[in-house]
């Protein structure tokens, strides 16, 4: 059903490759039920260390068991569940049974307050909820606010009141599932995301049951999977970038998903010894976890199982590309996408990487980059992202759920309009700039905040950076810099010169930081994104604006 094939060169890839999904596709009729039951999907370590394997046939009768179990309680195609499970295994099987039912999973992260529980519960219609145990105390304070929340199941600890314990919940139900003659399937809508919205509700993504086979693109031809390799993302469940990783794709493409459980502060040296004990082969991860790993002394760590390195999210520096190239061999191959698409825009093995650039649209996206009167720009200006959608795109969301006048908004004249803007070099590599209401205006120019946040991180001093526009009466906005300094700094006026010069250097001069305040902690949302719309508005109220 899904093959993987060779390619030379990106012409090749373009010419050759077709994704698809097979007809009436339901990824966990289609392609889990059709796996060997011996065959191993995970490997699994909890925040104690206990490792454990996990093949086909467990998730094949766990799935089946929990699909009748939640079905004798009521649950039907189309319901609406809330899932809170950070990394542990029982999320696979959950998805999986509700995929077998129809039911849409609400995939949540583990940060959520009482408040967010009670809003999104609300927001989204959910009628049930399965969360772990360390979750279940923000939901019964949540509980009095949503009278549409019939069902909650409890994974892990003994249940608490008004709670059923997962495990014997699983245990009632009967081993198999057969397909129901109306199971849900191909464009039916199969799973919601909440975007990470910086202000506001954030809008419900939905994706149909065609979704998974878009990432056969993820795996095979961006993560470079091959039958037997284990790949490891780092992301927790509750966001979208989670299933590019660590689900579909990869078990698509034969491999298995590695997950490291972890809790609490994230720990470079940690990471690094779990993948050298692992033998991790292939390794997905935001820059700025590179950005820490590299900062470790690499010579300690045996990745010698490592083969494949890609990374999404925001922009990778050259100093962290260099040093891992160095210390593996091997380059950092970036991507790029949304909660509301898959991989969009890559750079694959038989692509030459250029640290900073996301790469080139992948076949089967119709890319371009439009000016506000949706022309496409000359090659080296900047435009916005676009995606041409006279045709259906695997891999493109279906709707804002329950509303059409969000999704009107963002899909219209022929074209999903990203709301992210770049530019595409000579060789048609694209450069991302940032979110078009974070790019800054500055006598006469437009500077994106990625480029000068990816300068700024690259010097020992600083950790994280967020890049935003002050107004200024001659320049407009001057480019202004919230950094989080590393252990043993201290916020000085040298040290800000050594920062403008340092960044002076790394970029065209106009777009240095006239201005830097330090801080402890950037503001950002509960997925990790920076709030730059924040700290902005914190500028104009210190300056009065606002």
């Amino acid at each position: 059903m899904f093959t993987k094939e060779e390619y030379t060169d990106y012409k090749d890839f373009c010419a050759r490759y077709k994704p698809q999904s097979p007809d009436k596709f339901n990824f966990a009729y289609d392609v889990l039920d059709n796996l060997d039951p011996d065959k191993r999907l995970m490997v699994h370590v909890d925040d104690g260390g206990t490792r454990r394997e996990f093949t086909a046939g467990f998730f094949q009768e766990t799935s089946a068991r929990l699909a009748n179990a939640l079905t004798e309680q009521g649950v039907k195609k189309g319901d609406r569940i809330m899932l809170v499970l950070y990394r542990r295994y029982e999320y696979w099987t959950v998805m999986l049974a509700l995929h077998r039912i129809g039911a849409l999973p609400i995939p949540s992260p583990s940060l959520l307050t009482k408040k967010d529980i009670a809003e999104r519960v609300n927001y989204a219609h959910v009628s049930a909820i399965i969360c772990e145990d360390t979750i279940c105390e923000r939901v019964d304070r949540a509980r009095p606010e949503c009278p549409g929340l019939k069902l909650h199941v409890q994974v892990g600890g003994a249940a608490n009141d008004g709670w059923i314990g997962y495990e014997e919940f699983v245990a009632s139900g009967a081993a198999a599932f057969p397909r129901p003659d109306d199971a849900a399937c191909g464009d039916d809508p199969m799973v919601i995301f909440f975007s990470s919205g910086t202000t506001g509700m954030p809008k419900m993504v939905t994706h149909t049951f065609n979704y998974p086979a878009s990432h056969f693109t993820t795996a095979a031809h961006w993560h470079d999977l091959e039958e037997g390799d284990l790949h490891l993302t780092l992301s927790e469940t509750g966001w979208a970038k989670s299933v590019w990783g660590k689900f579909y794709g990869q078990w698509m493409a034969g491999a298995a998903v590695f997950v490291w459980d972890f809790r609490g502060k994230f720990h470079p040296a940690e990471l690094l010894r779990v993948m050298a004990e692992n033998n991790i082969t292939t390794f997905c991860a935001p820059p700025t976890v590179y950005r820490f790993l590299v900062r470790e002394d690499l010579s300690q760590y045996d990745l010698s199982s490592l083969r494949h390195c890609t990374t999404a999210g925001e922009l990778l520096n050259d100093s962290v590309f260099h040093a891992w190239e160095k210390a593996f061999g091997m380059p950092i191959y970036e991507g790029y996408g949304q909660t509301e698409t898959t991989l969009q825009v890559a750079t694959f093995k038989f692509m030459t990487p250029k640290p900073g650039s996301i790469g080139k649209p992948v076949p089967g996206w119709d890319i371009a980059l439009l000016d506000e009167g949706g022309n496409k720009v000359p090659q080296g200006e900047e435009g916005e992202i676009c995606i041409r959608i006279d045709k259906p795109v695997l891999g493109l969301f279906d709707s804002y759920m329950d509303e059409p006048e969000k999704t009107a908004s963002v899909k219209f004249d022929g074209w999903y309009h990203t709301g992210d803007k770049a530019w595409a070099d000579e060789d048609g590599y694209f450069w991302f700039m940032g979110r078009t209401d974070d790019l800054i205006k500055s006598s006469g120019y437009r500077i994106g905040p990625f480029e000068v946040e990816s300068a700024l991180v690259a010097h020992e001093a600083v950790i994280e950076a967020a890049v935003t526009g002050v107004p200024d009466d001659v320049r407009g906005q001057l480019v202004k810099a919230t950094v989080v300094l590393a252990s043993g700094y201290e916020p000085s006026e040298e040290l800000t010169k050594t920062l403008q010069t340092f960044v002076r250097e790394l970029t065209a001069p106009y777009k240095y930081p006239r201005v830097i305040e330090y801080v402890d902690d950037l503001p950002k949302t509960i997925s990790g994104k920076i709030k730059r719309k924040e700290i902005r508005e914190a500028d104009l109220a210190k300056m009065g604006k606002k």
